[in-house]
């Protein structure tokens, strides 16, 4: 693979910025307007590299690597990576949760000091989510996919690790992605709390991670399920 160089992506600037160009139209281009679509692919960009990194993260995390570790790698302090790749759990606190919501994590929980896992990841997830009935099981349900199959193929690919925490365990990068975007959807559909299925969608969306994998073999398709199911 090789990386795009200045002059590959200044060209794309111009092919993204036609009209700055125009024949005849004025002497000199219209430089705000290249600077505006230049600005915009310089975050795609950047947007694409942070993934890279919260990738290799995720898995540094499932494969018992501590902050401290994860940090050293990148050359930064234990307290910065945490900072950007640990969800705050302030943030996430059980008053922002539904009362099956809150009920789900205490699977969660257990499923990832059982497995003596140091993280919780999209697996933990998606295992609390279909350990008993709630909105996400029912949402499950609403698109032909057995909610206990669901279950049970996660839960094969949950593993051992070798940690002893059990009290503060932080969310992977996916993890965190996903809940961010249950949060954005229960705002949508004008709540004031996650619940169950707003997770499940979050977790499928993210697209990438082990609860977005055995969803996607399940034939859960978010794209799929209207914004606002009523029958949940």
């Amino acid at each position: 693979m090789t990386l795009p160089d200045l002059d590959d992506l200044i060209a794309e600037v111009d092919r993204r910025c036609d009209t700055a160009h125009r024949p005849g139209a004025q002497e000199q281009p219209d430089w705000l307007a290249l600077l505006a679509v230049a600005a915009q692919l310089a975050g795609q960009l950047q947007a694409l590299a942070d993934d890279l990194v919260e990738d290799y993260v995720e898995h540094c995390r499932m494969h018992g690597s501590s902050w401290a570790d994860i940090g050293a790698a990148l050359g930064v302090t234990r307290q910065a990576v945490q900072q950007r790749f640990y969800a705050p759990h302030k943030r996430y606190s059980p008053e922002t949760m539904t009362d099956d919501l809150r009920q789900a994590m205490v699977h969660v929980k257990q499923a990832a000091v059982h497995h003596r896992n140091n993280y919780i990841g999209t697996e933990h997830l998606l295992w609390g989510l279909t350990a008993q009935n709630n909105s996400a099981t029912r949402l499950l349900q609403t698109v032909n996919v057995p909610p206990e199959a669901v279950h049970r193929s996660v839960g094969t690919r949950l593993s051992m690790g070798a940690s002893q925490a059990a009290e503060r365990i932080a969310w992977t990068p996916y993890s965190r992605k996903a809940i961010a975007i249950a949060e954005a959807r229960s705002e949508q559909n004008g709540s004031d709390r996650i619940d169950c299925d707003d997770l499940l969608i979050g977790l499928a969306q993210v697209g990438r991670g082990v609860a977005a994998d055995v969803l996607a073999a399940a034939g859960f398709d978010p794209a799929a399920i209207d914004a606002t199911p009523a029958d949940v």
